[in-house]
């Protein structure tokens, strides 16, 4: 992985797996918050598709893939409290920080869920609050209060594999993908596929997600 790559981003991240290559920008800017908190910063996550990343995808507004891809990687950051968006708030009630996340797959050669995330989670991390640019005080860094992980694992046959490639999940008959905080505890869970998945499976699954969430957080510090 590579951070602060981006210039014209306040926080930014490329993340390679595999041969999958992913891009994720944070930008933030002031804004009004929800009337149902007043006083919490605002944090939107999209993500992008573009052609050139692979033949399946196309051009225009984002599909189906997209949607779903962008709503796993900010469920896990949001139910996991990374942002503190309590302290985005400028005025309370009137002005925060609104907290804008953007994904672009690159290559894509599977598990873009746990590329997407780790490349999300990194750019937060080395984001910074722009406050100088915006006559809003002093910059400083991003509040963040843990480091969520998601992990993929795919069913195929009756064995689960963790981090699946592009042929691994076009076999498969079930995937899950699983969000986990500092402490392990399960933030967000994504399933796919027509395949089922039994309760073993499911304990497996997250003790998967416990134990690979552990050693990807030593790993990016």
């Amino acid at each position: 992985f590579e951070i602060g790559l981006i210039e014209s981003a306040d926080g930014s991240a490329k993340v390679t797996l595999g041969d999958t290559t992913v891009i994720a920008g944070v930008k933030l800017q002031p804004g009004t918050p929800f009337s149902d908190k007043p006083n919490s910063g605002v944090m939107t996550t999209g993500a992008e598709l573009i052609p050139m990343a692979h033949a399946s995808f196309e051009s225009g507004p984002p599909g189906e893939k997209a949607i779903e891809l962008a709503r796993v990687v900010d469920r896990g950051i949001r139910e996991s409290g990374m942002i503190d968006v309590d302290k985005l708030c400028i005025a309370p009630g009137q002005e925060v920080w609104m907290c804008y996340i953007d994904i672009y797959i690159i290559d894509y050669c599977g598990n873009l869920f746990d590329a997407c995330n780790l490349a999300a989670v990194l750019a937060i991390k080395n984001a910074i609050v722009p406050g100088v640019r915006y006559g809003k005080g002093e910059d400083r860094p991003m509040p963040v209060t843990c480091t969520p992980i998601s992990v993929t694992s795919a069913k195929i046959g009756k064995n689960l594999i963790v981090d699946p490639n592009f042929d691994e999940e076009h076999i498969a008959s079930a995937r899950l993908t699983v969000t986990t905080d500092d402490e392990g505890n399960f933030r967000a869970m994504q399933k796919g596929g027509q395949g089922s998945i039994s309760l073993d499976e499911l304990n497996s699954c997250l003790d998967m997600a416990v134990e690979t969430g552990i050693k990807i957080r030593k790993i990016i510090g």
